[in-house]
């Protein structure tokens, strides 16, 4: 899961929204500095990666993109999920993408100060690129996985991985939304017991 999953399972609470945004540069023991709620959206970001990463069908979706992406098939696998989040988001939310998207960027924003260095730098380009709305499209996942070869190290190989989603869109897409409606469901769960 990326950006948009995140910030979807865990809205409508803003600070988990808030921490579900910024879990990736909160490191170890480090989510306990912030206020609670937003320590409880980290440590959910944590739970929805956990379970993802072990999910059979997530593990199957890995395999079919492993030979051509070797070590970064998780990730390009993460921006193709919300890529399908994105396409069929009018089954998922009563509020348009759009509209979700700018208010997300609205709380992060008001939130600034709270938000780590990483996040506080990637905000602006976000914001300005509308990343949230542009996972709907292939040139959005091929303009992220592009990004995201220049910031990695040695992540190359994500140039260009907008193929591979071309390639097997049709499977990529039944298994997302099979595992996606296990994880809303448990996701769910993990909400009431907080």
């Amino acid at each position: 899961m990326n950006f948009l999953a995140h910030i979807y399972l865990a809205s409508p609470n803003e600070d988990w929204m808030i921490g579900n945004f910024i879990a990736d540069a909160v490191k170890g023991k480090s989510y306990q500095l912030y206020e609670k709620k937003i320590a409880e959206g980290i440590l959910m970001h944590r739970f929805i990666d956990h379970f993802t990463d072990t999910h059979p069908l997530v593990k199957d979706c890995t395999s079919l993109l492993r030979n051509d992406l070797k070590k970064f098939a998780p990730v390009a696998l993460d921006v193709y999920f919300d890529y399908f989040l994105a396409k069929n988001w009018q089954q998922y939310h009563q509020q348009t993408l759009a509209d979700f998207a700018q208010n997300a960027y609205q709380l992060f924003n008001c939130n600034f100060e709270k938000l780590p260095i990483r996040n506080q730098q990637l905000l602006p380009y976000m914001v300005k690129q509308n990343w949230l709305l542009n996972y709907a499209t292939i040139s959005g996942i091929e303009k992220t996985l592009n990004g995201m070869a220049q910031r990695t190290t040695h992540g190359q190989i994500l140039q260009g991985g907008e193929k591979h989603l071309i390639y097997f869109e049709e499977q990529l897409q039944i298994n997302f939304k099979l595992f996606f409606k296990d994880l809303t469901k448990e996701i769910e769960q993990y909400k009431k017991a907080i």
